[in-house]
């Protein structure tokens, strides 16, 4: 009985091993053409996820998942996953990003060794990002993005990289499931990790800013619809105090907001409501700013009694209302 365990652990590929097979599959398929080599590389991939997490039967050996993760980093399969990833099949793509999720929250010695392989080959979260275009692999990359961007490091480099701005060209994209996902991506990009948000943010406000505006101002009602929605709950977010303070003493954001106060979408108006409430509630509020408000008080206070409520379900909305509209009626007595 020892020996057949003996026997079969001898069998059971090393680390080193599984990487090279692993390589070599890819690399083939990268050179090579027919069902063979493809069939061999997501066969290979396949075995690779269940070393990693299992196949229901055998657990997953911690320490041979580890030293698999630095195998994978020193053979170079990170860039290869990615270059070859549009030449799998469905499957086959599918057992790669859990490979790539897998890979990449291996921890040894404090340093998660595939995010240091990504950080020194940065050109692949370009690539990513790009496949957004590729309708076969956008949701595939998407997952991949994702699970990068937990990693400060590597968020900051996409958000601080020419590859960012591609994001508002995305949201827009036809294809409802990519323009989702991709907005998922955005958001992440911008909550997780609030330092590198801020700093980016403070670097390069005028340029984001001006970009996010063309996404508020949309034809295409969802894109219009979650964008207001998710800034209304980013500018309100405390980390983001400090961006929203300099957001609310602009005239051309305060126009945009009560623009949005027209929509003909009950979930629109509302959204927008969340923002216009800050401009007015604002105690230091600027001279262009007061006066834009009393300007248009009239259409301003029609458009806040006509803002939709939920019945008496949500008391708060209806109080926050309530003040606004005497904000604005006291800001025109004072005017008079």
């Amino acid at each position: 009985m020892s020996f057949f365990f003996r026997a079969a652990s001898r069998l059971r590929p090393s680390p080193q091993e599984i990487a090279r097979t692993i390589k070599d599959s890819l690399v083939a398929l990268d050179t090579k053409t027919g069902a063979k080599a493809l069939e061999d590389a997501e066969k290979n991939i396949l075995t690779l996820r269940h070393t990693l997490s299992g196949d229901g039967e055998v657990e997953p050996n911690q320490e041979q998942v580890l030293q698999i993760a630095l195998e994978i980093c020193k053979e170079g399969v990170l860039s290869l996953f990615v270059q070859n990833l549009p030449s799998l099949g469905w499957e086959g793509r599918k057992d790669l990003v859990h490979c790539w999720c897998v890979l990449l929250r291996q921890k040894i010695d404090e340093s998660y060794c595939c995010v240091k392989y990504i950080e020194n080959h940065v050109d692949l979260l370009d690539f990513l990002v790009v496949c957004y275009k590729n309708l076969e692999v956008a949701l595939n990359c998407g997952n991949m993005l994702r699970e990068c961007i937990k990693y400060p490091t590597l968020a900051k480099y996409i958000l601080e990289s020419s590859s960012f701005e591609l994001f508002f060209q995305y949201v827009e994209l036809p294809n409802f499931d990519i323009a989702s996902d991709a907005l998922n991506t955005f958001k992440d990009l911008l909550t997780k990790h609030e330092d590198a948000v801020s700093e980016f943010l403070s670097s390069n406000y005028e340029q984001f800013f001006g970009l996010y505006t063309r996404l508020l101002s949309s034809t295409n009602y969802v894109t219009r619809r979650q964008s207001v929605k998710f800034l209304s709950e980013f500018l309100l977010e405390a980390p983001n105090a400090q961006i929203m303070k300099r957001y609310i003493l602009e005239v051309r954001y305060l126009n945009i907001m009560i623009g949005l106060l027209k929509d003909s979408s009950k979930n629109i108006r509302i959204c927008a409501f969340h923002i216009f409430k800050v401009f007015v509630a604002n105690p230091n509020k600027p001279r262009e700013i007061i006066q834009v408000l009393v300007d248009n008080h009239r259409e301003l206070l029609r458009l806040l009694h006509n803002l939709p409520t939920s019945k008496g379900e949500d008391e708060q909305l209806d109080e926050e209302r309530d003040l606004i509209i005497k904000e604005i009626e006291k800001l025109v007595r004072i005017s008079v």
